[in-house]
């Protein structure tokens, strides 16, 4: 009784309505229609909203492209790409009216007869269709517009089973179709609509169910997607293809009703199969990239940087990537990028115990080139979490960049960062020749250095890995040689080499409370030999902005982003300034050539290319690297073990030797910790010979600057006449360092009898003590010593020479001439007659 007063109220509300005008003027209220429950919810509807749908456009993925236009990945919260009807198959727009509402283009925005009885079904608590395309388009606007606003009062409102909704979608409908034509709505509607397997749209579906853009559809496929709008995850080709293709047959049926098609076209659409093999992957994200990395760091700059222009929120970043339908185009060559790889993955197996990384800038433009690892897929949980023997050296982490970047800790930088107090030390006029005394082993403990604060002593720091004598800072780059950078950061000062890093560009891998930059370290003497985790792109970038002649550009990695009209957004440049004096840019690439040229480099040079760059070995061999550039390109390379859990086993028992004869299964080889053999020669000189032929290589560097290599030459004081300790004192108030020379001299031992240099020397640079050794053994002073007679002395002596008339006597004292005498006949021999005195002879 109750739905028969229900139905009665709905009949009336119909009749009465279209004798009113309300379903034309959406005017008018019938008396009756407050009867009854159903009609105060239509009273309500009706009452609540006007009849002008605020039509936004759709929502529509971004792409992220490579250099050359090739896709990497997509962006959406929902996989869509809105094209216009003349972009799309007529077959297609046949089948969906066919299927959905076959007199689209004969009634308005209301079918009385199906929504009679679609009203009639709701009243009884039960969906039914009879909705026009138009009032199904106003319902998934709704339905998008609460998503896109996060509103779940609405979205529920706009989901609700009630004669309320469906007043309100009439009401709207009937706008609608005053403001647009019958092309505008069904294109709308095939743009917003789902069709299942994460595809939005027509055009997002037809690339992912068939290969295809939304104009090259056929007739099967067409009616596959139409069918499939009613209920997309039980029609779903992909995972439902017998569901998929019953539905399919039954909207080429209903075409061949309704006389949009001929008997043979239904027989051949439906004898055509599903093929499995044309479904694309939709890229969505960065998991599924060719290069996942790559797109990681661009997501985090578009997301999290302030100088994305996406916006100013994280969140409103967020919602015009995904929702916006963007076009940002990368650095990267897609060729090279693989080419890099290789060279990596030939040297370094994924699921080994090391870390390759090999990463490329652009100095005179700060474009990232190539951002590789030895590591190129990226994990998720299950994956990172699974056995050893069933790991696939999938990872989170982009090695290249810093923690807040998406990647992990950094890696030391080992002797690499000689770079940055070299640049300090010719920055402040020391120049290049002053020398000091490099032994192999030297202790620095209780030495004075120089932090932002002022002086401190060293604590305990002994240094090997010296050259056996006193050395300039051509040997000592060439060479790497420990224990004279550790003297020059004296010269330079801890704080002067931090600072010069910071502003070439070096970044640290992961900032703490206590270390939160660079900068931190400027009371940490051991700086020179890198002992901080960095990243290896800002290395990169930083050794770039020497070869830039002292100008750092920003790494950049997008060229460009387009909204879907068209217009361009705003990409952060590279920001170049000038950071160092071109001058000693010019001279510290001229000295960092030494390397490249019979130094520790060697190996990574490409012949008949001008190179510079430097070798690293971090302490107990957990990383190595070799950075190498030319005017055109810079380049670094590093293979490091691997600090997570995953390996810790392994490198407990490997403390002191770390990567250094570490046995790699996958690789089938060892590694000898040998930097300039193994990270230069077998990762960058492969990587950057693959990817220079797009650089022009006769561009060579520019003459060093004589006068930054001279340096500032500074006043020696005399040491005549003071004691070793009072000449140490004076050397140090002039600014010099010092160490003792014994030498020979006539001088008593231990006496000072000079310096070297005498004069002038350069700025901050060692002067030599000379300290009497005692006269030379054999020396005219030695024996005038007397130290023994001088019959023993002559021993040592040379022979003198004798004068006329006289011969060196040969006993009984040897080296002394005495006068020529006759020789005494010697006498007759007895002997008989005939033997003519020769007998005895």
């Amino acid at each position: 009784m109750h739905l028969g007063k229900r139905l009665y109220s709905l009949l009336m509300f119909l009749g009465v309505s279209v004798l009113g005008g309300l379903l034309v003027a959406g005017l008018g209220v019938p008396a009756t229609s407050m009867l009854t429950s159903g009609g105060k919810d239509m009273m309500n509807g009706l009452a609540d909203l006007p009849t002008d749908l605020d039509v936004q456009p759709e929502a529509e993925r971004s792409r992220l492209l490579n250099a050359d236009g090739s896709l990497l990945a997509t962006f959406y919260d929902q996989n869509r790409v809105v094209v216009g009807l003349d972009k799309i198959a007529p077959i297609m727009v046949k089948a969906q009216i066919a299927i959905e509402d076959h007199r689209f283009r004969e009634h308005g925005a209301i079918d009385l007869t199906g929504t009679l009885r679609a009203l009639a079904s709701t009243a009884s608590g039960v969906t039914q269709g009879g909705s026009t395309i138009t009032q199904q388009y106003v319902r998934l606007r709704l339905v998008q517009d609460a998503l896109d606003a996060n509103d779940k009062q609405a979205y529920d409102k706009a989901t609700e089973n009630t004669v309320a909704r469906k007043i309100r979608e009439m009401r709207y409908a009937i706008g609608l179709e005053q403001k647009l034509s019958k092309d505008e709505i069904i294109e709308r509607y095939l743009n917003i609509s789902y069709y299942g397997d994460g595809a939005y749209g027509v055009e997002a579906a037809a690339k992912h169910f068939f290969g295809v853009s939304a104009s090259k559809l056929n007739l099967a496929q067409a009616a596959m997607l139409a069918g499939s709008v009613r209920n997309p995850l039980l029609t779903n080709p992909v995972k439902n293809p017998a569901l998929a293709i019953e539905r399919r047959n039954n909207v080429i049926d209903r075409m061949l009703e309704i006389g949009d098609i001929t008997p043979e076209e239904a027989a051949a659409a439906k004898a055509e199969d599903f093929d499995q093999s044309k479904v694309t992957d939709n890229k969505m994200g960065c998991k599924s990239a060719e290069f996942p990395f790559i797109c990681q760091y661009a997501e985090y700059f578009l997301l999290e940087s302030d100088q994305s222009p996406l916006g100013s929120t994280y969140d409103e970043r967020k919602d015009r990537l995904y929702n916006d339908g963007l076009t940002i185009k990368t650095t990267i060559k897609p060729s090279n990028q693989r080419k890099v790889q290789k060279a990596i993955s030939n040297y370094i197996d994924a699921r080994d115990q090391v870390i390759g990384v090999v990463t490329m800038i652009e100095p005179s433009t700060g474009r990232i080139v190539t951002m590789a690892q030895s590591r190129p897929k990226m994990g998720d949980n299950k994956a990172a979490d699974g056995k050893k023997d069933q790991w696939k050296g999938e990872t989170y982490y982009n090695y290249a960049v810093t923690k807040a970047e998406g990647g992990a800790e950094g890696f030391q930088g080992g002797s690499t960062f000689k770079m940055f107090v070299a640049a300090a030390a010719l920055d402040q006029g020391m120049g290049a020749y002053g020398k000091y005394q490099a032994k192999q082993h030297m202790d620095f403990t209780g030495k004075i250095y120089r932090s932002c604060k002022g002086n401190f002593a060293a604590t305990k720091w002994p240094v090997t890995g010296g050259y056996g004598g006193a050395i300039d800072m051509f040997t000592g780059v060439k060479k790497s040689v420990n224990t004279y950078f550790a003297q020059l950061e004296q010269g330079a000062g801890v704080c002067e080499s931090v600072t010069m890093a910071t502003k070439l560009g070096l970044k640290m891998g992961m900032p703490t409370k206590t270390y939160p930059s660079i900068m931190a370290y400027d009371s940490t003497p051991s700086f020179t030999l890198g002992a901080i985790e960095v990243s290896p792109l800002s290395l990169v970038s930083a050794y770039a902005t020497v070869a830039n002649r002292g100008v750092h550009c920003d790494p950049i990695l997008l060229d460009s982003i387009k909204t879907k009209q068209g217009a361009e957004l705003p990409v952060p440049d590279a920001n170049c300034r000038r950071v160092l004096d071109k001058d000693v840019a010019d001279s510290l690439n001229y000295i960092f050539q030494g390397p490249m040229n019979g130094g520790t480099a060697t190996p990574a040079k490409l012949w008949g290319v001008q190179m510079a760059g430097k070798t690293g070995t971090v302490s107990k061999n957990k990383a190595i690297w070799t950075m190498g550039y030319t005017p055109e390109i810079a380049a670094g390379a590093v293979i490091s073990y691997d600090s997570g859990q995953r390996f810790a086993d392994y490198y407990s028992h490997r403390k002191n030797t770390y990567i250094r004869g570490a046995w790699l299964k996958h690789s089938g080889h060892g590694l000898q910790g040998a930097s300039g053999s193994e990270a230069g020669g077998h990762l960058l000189k492969p990587a950057l010979s693959a990817v220079i032929k797009d650089y022009d290589t006769s561009v060579k560097f520019k003459s060093p600057s004589q006068s930054v290599l001279r340096g500032e030459r500074v006043s020696v004081p005399s040491c005549s006449g003071r004691s070793l300790s009072s000449c140490q004192k004076a050397l140090e108030k002039a600014g010099f360092s010092w160490y003792v020379s014994k030498v020979d001299s006539d001088a008593d031992k231990g006496t000072l009898v000079g310096l070297s240099p005498s004069g002038s020397a350069p700025k901050r640079s060692a002067i030599s003590i000379l300290v009497s050794n005692g006269p030379k053994k054999g020396s005219e002073a030695w024996c005038n010593a007397g130290r023994m007679d001088k019959s023993e002395c002559a021993k040592y002596l040379p022979p003198p020479t004798c004068g006329e008339g006289e011969v060196l006597q040969p006993t009984p004292a040897p080296g002394v001439c005495v006068p020529v005498t006759t020789q005494p006949t010697e006498p007759t021999q007895p002997g008989g007659q005939g033997d003519g005195g020769k007998r005895g002879r």
